[in-house]
């Protein structure tokens, strides 16, 4: 019998994954399912980012990079995040990662171990809780609430601290809610964290492009008082419609930089060259397709919201932010994940029940609304005929 860590019995996964093969599975028998589920842009990457990965291979760069990515790219980071939010960001803090995962695995591993605490949102992208509980840690969830909008309060928030906790994870625009967090209450959040300065706090700001109705994204970065203990996760999966190239960066404060270098000396060695060479292009080349990208998620985000509050026993909050929906479903007498699996299965539409997100995503079910109008209308078509003709199981 093989002997392995207790840590590996704990872990969990991204239940969206799951769904996506087993609606990929249905496909390959002959059926027709629309695919809701997974959260990823519908679009191609951009053209000239692409001819930029191939250049970068013909030009010869085929060999590792530095594990904290190549300069020119960090540098770029830097740049970007001066011109959009005004921040002073040395390149030296940024580091070039394969993807978003990397950094909640690397910060959760730098704080997380049994005794402690770390507060994640809840409901909330569920490799936060996965992570926590690998390394032992006590995961305290943060509510994030329907009836706040779906940000979290930092009254709230503030309260669950003790003198166990050691991290803060924090996301807006948010996953799977679309809710977007006002810099009000980040304000409060960031001024009550002063009482708390052994208390590090990792912002997962990947959907920061995605705001709509006149929001602002408020970066966390514009907080002197925290700098020196915050991570900051992004990258360009969702922009740029990237997710298949596994390309993130993360700014690290102080000490954490070189915790997280020798990190990814010992895991990844370094990201792959010509992904970097297209993430240069995207951050300085034309922004037009992204933006065009971006008012499209919008468009489809009013289909959506209107087309749901239209279904019997649902209503749908406006999401703010992401290309997520998170429609409330408990007037329909379904559980979330039986109605999720039943949809799947018997009207070929493919969503996330609520609790694959936290214990309080229960009631809820996500959309990615990630995907064409037509099939949009056409999915809600579907789900209203199943709603009206079954029963809850």
């Amino acid at each position: 019998m093989l002997r392995t860590v207790a840590a590996f019995d704990r872990i969990g996964e991204e239940n969206a994954f799951a769904v996506l093969a087993r609606a990929n599975a249905l496909i390959a028998e002959g059926r027709d399912v629309i695919n809701l589920g997974i959260g990823q842009p519908d679009f191609r990457t951009p053209d000239f980012i692409v001819e930029a990965a191939i250049k970068a291979l013909r030009d010869g760069h085929h060999g590792y990079t530095p594990a904290t990515g190549i300069p020119a790219l960090r540098e770029a980071v830097a740049a970007d995040l001066h011109k959009r939010f005004a921040v002073e960001v040395s390149p030296d803090e940024v580091m070039i990662m394969p993807g978003g995962k990397p950094t909640m695995y690397m910060a959760t591993m730098m704080f997380g171990e049994p005794g402690v605490d770390i507060l994640y949102p809840d409901p909330g992208f569920p490799i936060y809780r996965s992570m926590i509980e690998f390394t032992g840690a006590n995961p305290v969830p943060v509510p994030i609430r329907e009836e706040n909008g779906f940000a979290f309060s930092a009254e709230e928030t503030l309260k669950l601290i003790t003198p166990r906790t050691r991290l803060l994870i924090v996301n807006s625009p948010a996953n799977p809610t679309g809710g977007v967090t006002p810099k009000s209450e980040v304000d409060k959040l960031v001024a009550g964290l002063e009482r708390h300065p052994d208390v590090a706090v990792m912002s997962d700001e990947i959907y920061d492009h995605m705001v709509y109705d006149g929001e602002k994204h408020v970066c966390l970065l514009s907080y002197p008082q925290i700098r020196d203990r915050l991570i900051l996760l992004n990258g360009w999966s969702k922009t740029y419609a990237m997710t298949g190239w596994r390309l993130g960066y993360a700014i690290w404060p102080g000490k954490l930089y070189d915790y997280a270098r020798k990190l990814a000396v010992n895991l990844h060695s370094c990201v792959n060259a010509s992904a970097q060479y297209a993430g240069l292009a995207a951050l300085t080349g034309p922004q037009d397709e992204m933006a065009k990208m971006v008012a499209e998620f919008d468009r489809r985000r009013k289909v959506v919201v209107e087309g749901l509050n239209n279904l019997p026993g649902i209503s749908c909050a406006t999401p703010k932010g992401a290309f997520y929906a998170f429609p409330n479903i408990k007037k329909t007498g379904w559980k979330a994940k039986a109605l999720a699996s039943s949809l799947l299965e018997d009207a070929g539409v493919a969503i996330i029940g609520g609790p694959d997100f936290g214990i309080l995503g229960e009631g809820y079910v996500r959309l990615s609304y990630a995907n064409s109008t037509e099939n949009i209308l056409k999915a809600l078509g579907r789900m209203g005929e199943f709603l009206s003709t079954r029963k809850a199981a």
